[in-house]
């Protein structure tokens, strides 16, 4: 094939598969290889290379063979010293050489025989771009045409001329499509199938609407608005919370856009599918009452149902129909939304069951004497309900504040009792030798049936056998096998053990670290009207002057007592000194004068001695 026309068809193959050039090359290479060893039935162990070159499609085939000096017995596996020594020029006899052995009509032999190798091998490559490129696209959205339309989904022709399945359970329910339309869908999950990658495309998942949001609203896909939760039901209704990641924006404006321009586009995308947009609030109480939009909620009180997080929602007569919504669909979203098991009560429903609860329990009865005084009102609007007559806005009130004034005191309790609870446990625990939490059962010394026992109920140390004793007994006693005799043996043996004390903890000394001198005058000492490097010079020199006054203050003078001193005392003066050892106390010693100068060079007060030289008397300094 002449030069240009190979690599025209060789580009052509480039665009057509949309694969790398050295895949191409890479591909074709191999087969020319496997074209050779079954041209020439070349052993699997020998080893063989092709070269093409892109430009000419030249092949070029290398076999690795022994190197002989006189004949050559068998030219698959053995060349010439001569011939060897062309390509390596170091080679010697008995070594093995990598040498060219491209037979005559190996282009025609390699036409027929590497065709279907190399398409086999374009095939492979061709899947696993596909594969690597849409395992980078789980979990985004992409689009294609509708190619087929059966009873188990449809079939949608993708990028790189793959295919993607989308099962009819993640179609949105409702909706038909139509062959040749192009839709758009968020690709789930990518398989490796034997007839090529297997993707899984979805428009029902949730993660299609937040895509979605992505798109439509630039604040989400900034990261200025983020989406908390969503909860879904494909084709009938959804809600998504949001918050906002920077002050003064509104994150639900942000999502409606002007007019509801970008969420209407959105709902058109998933056919008329409902969307509701709340703000995500850190308070539960206030979050809850926000996804039962778009009722109105009079109250919410937060309980805790074995273990489960249980929201009671309180609601007006007009509103329950709206915020259990259609087969309980507003409910539903809206537990699903925020984690919450939500229990929705009309207001009168909610009156009845506090009334009960009230009245069946004494000592809340007691800590509520306004509720209690409210009952007979309370019982009475309740009998007008039952009977069918209207109630006053007025008697609704008063059911409300009745029913939120004792949910909130049980609450109260509950929490209070939590708490003392927590005390009584951590002043247990203080009472227990730290040790004890760290030594394994085994040390205890137990009979081994107790021990068992004890080890099957999930207790591993001698901390929590005694933690369990003291806050609670029936924990270890309702264990098959614990009665009070082996409670008795279990409290006397572990009475016996002696702990260890605990190491006291040795603390470092930090040495002293001497302050350096001020470099920088703090803002808040600034003088006004001073720049600061006159501040700085004034530190300089107030440091200056209080080393002045140590110095003398350990003559027993301070500073400003020496100024007010007279001039005179510093020349002729004689003071008594006190001598030790054997020297008289009283002994007068005449001091020599002393002057204080301020030193411009030095930048500070110096003291300079005086000296009497000559008749005159006059004082010089030396």
């Amino acid at each position: 094939m002449p030069k240009n026309d190979f690599a025209l068809a060789f580009n052509e193959i480039l665009e057509d598969k949309q694969l790398a050039k050295d895949v191409i090359v890479t591909a074709i290479e191999s087969a020319m290889v496997s074209a050779y060893r079954r041209a020439v039935n070349a052993s699997t162990a020998q080893q063989v290379e092709a070269k093409l070159d892109p430009e000419t499609g030249h092949v070029t085939v290398y076999a690795e063979k022994e190197v002989v000096e006189d004949s050559v017995v068998d030219q698959r596996t053995e060349v010439l010293l001569e011939d060897a020594r062309k390509e390596h020029p170091e080679v010697q006899v008995g070594d093995m050489a990598l040498v060219e052995t491209t037979p005559a009509d190996f282009g025609r032999v390699a036409a027929q025989t590497a065709r279907q190798v190399i398409q086999q091998r374009i095939r492979e490559a061709e899947r696993s771009n596909q594969m690597q490129y849409f395992e980078r696209q789980v979990g985004e959205i992409t689009s294609g045409l509708v190619q087929a339309i059966n009873a188990q989904g449809a079939t949608i022709g993708l990028d790189m001329k793959a295919e993607g399945i989308m099962p009819t359970n993640q179609k949105i329910p409702g909706e038909r499509l139509k062959l040749h339309d192009r839709i758009r869908a968020v690709v789930m999950e990518v398989k490796d199938g034997t007839r090529g990658p297997q993707i899984i495309l979805s428009r029902a998942h949730r993660n299609f609407l937040r895509r979605l949001l992505e798109n439509e609203v630039p604040e989400i896909y900034h990261g200025i608005v983020e989406i908390r939760a969503i909860s879904r039901e494909p084709g009938a209704r959804a809600k998504v919370a949001v918050s906002a990641t920077q002050p003064g924006i509104d994150p639900v404006g942000a999502c409606v856009g002007i007019k509801g321009v970008r969420i209407q586009a959105i709902v058109k995308e998933l056919h008329d599918e409902k969307i509701d947009i709340i703000q995500w609030d850190q308070d539960p109480v206030v979050y809850i009452s926000k996804a039962i939009s778009p009722a109105r909620v009079s109250g919410v009180y937060l309980g805790d149902d074995e273990g489960a997080k249980t929201a009671t929602v309180v609601v007006g007569e007009d509103q329950l129909s709206l915020a259990i919504g259609r087969d309980g669909q507003n409910a539903r979203l809206a537990a699903r939304l925020t984690g919450w098991r939500i229990d929705i009560k009309s207001l009168t429903e909610a009156a009845t069951d506090t009334l009960n609860k009230l009245q069946g329990d004494a000592e809340l009865s007691a800590l509520l004497p306004a509720a209690v005084e409210a009952i007979p009102q309370i019982q009475e609007i309740l009998a007008k309900k039952a009977e069918g007559r209207p109630i006053t806005p007025e008697e609704y009130t008063a059911l409300g504040q009745f029913v939120d004034r004792v949910e909130r005191r049980t609450i109260q309790i509950k929490e209070e009792a939590v708490r003392a609870e927590e005390e009584r446990s951590a002043a247990a625990r203080s009472d227990i030798p730290a040790p004890a939490f760290s030594m394994p059962l085994e040390q205890a010394g137990l009979k081994e049936h107790i021990f068992n026992i004890l080890t099957e109920a999930g207790y591993e140390n001698i901390g929590d056998v005694l933690f369990a004793l003291k806050t609670d007994q029936n924990k270890i006693l309702g264990l098959p096998g614990i009665g009070a005799k082996a409670i008795q043996v279990i409290e006397e043996t572990l009475a016996a053990i002696q702990f260890p004390e605990p190491e006291p903890v040795q603390v470092e000394e930090i040495p002293a670290v001497e302050a350096p001198e001020a470099s920088v005058v703090s803002a808040e000492i600034l003088p006004e009207n001073k720049k600061p490097a006159e501040v700085k010079k004034e530190a300089k020199r107030h440091q200056q002057e209080e080393a002045i006054e140590d110095e003398f203050a350990k003559d027993g003078v301070s500073l400003d007592e020496l100024f007010k001193m007279k001039p005179e005392i510093f020349q002729n003066n004689e003071e008594a000194s006190e001598e030790s050892g054997d020297k008289k106390k009283d002994k007068k010693v005449k001091k020599k004068g002393v002057a204080l100068e301020f030193d411009e060079g030095l930048g500070e007060v110096v003291g300079r001695k005086k000296h009497k030289r000559g008749d005159n008397g006059l004082g010089e300094d030396w």
